[in-house]
């Protein structure tokens, strides 16, 4: 069964994928490297300013696809927005149903995700609504937040804590996954 690893930028999900998949002996996949790269673009934002945001959501779905038929061995991070991609909620699901894929929202806060983009690298980052990527946290942390708890089958709130108790939480979460 494969993990898929959803929630905003800033919370982890490629972060601690990398992290756990080896201990947990799974394969790790960031779905914002296949997306650039199905796009002959070295990174997100490139793509995104290459192709525009339509086109780039198509790539995303149709990378979401191929990696959840390909394996069962994932930790797949999405990219913050594959959610909202269109097609993407209806494989979602559909790996949900038939038991295939288990989907982990690591929720924060938008004050918790501005600290953490606030310490990162936000070069490769587009806009999402036209404002600097600090300045949008808060709508649309409003704006996915529903959906990605409506998608979840396990939330795992990181305010608060750090990147190691973070870390132990999610290795016994897919563990237990994993065992079912």
């Amino acid at each position: 069964m494969n993990i898929v690893l959803m929630g905003l930028r800033g919370s982890g999900k490629s972060t601690l994928g990398a992290r756990l998949a080896g201990p947990l002996r799974r394969t790790f996949v960031d779905l914002d490297h296949l997306t650039p790269t199905a796009l002959h673009a070295p990174d997100v934002s490139t793509a995104w300013k290459l192709h525009g945001e339509p086109a780039f959501r198509r790539a995303e779905t149709t990378e979401l696809r191929r990696a959840l038929a390909t394996r069962d061995d994932l930790i797949l991070a999405l990219g913050g927005g594959t959610p909202t991609a269109p097609g993407a909620v209806a494989i979602l699901n559909e790996h949900q149903t038939a038991g295939t894929a288990r989907l982990i929202y690591l929720k924060g806060s938008a004050a918790t995700l501005r600290d953490r983009l606030s310490r990162s690298d936000n070069l490769h980052r587009p806009s999402l609504t036209g404002a600097d990527t600090l300045d949008e946290i808060d709508a649309v942390l409003a704006a996915r937040d529903p959906l990605y708890t409506s998608l979840a089958d396990l939330v795992i709130t990181i305010d608060g804590r750090d990147l190691d108790a973070t870390a132990t939480e999610l290795d016994a979460a897919i563990r237990a996954i994993s065992r079912c």
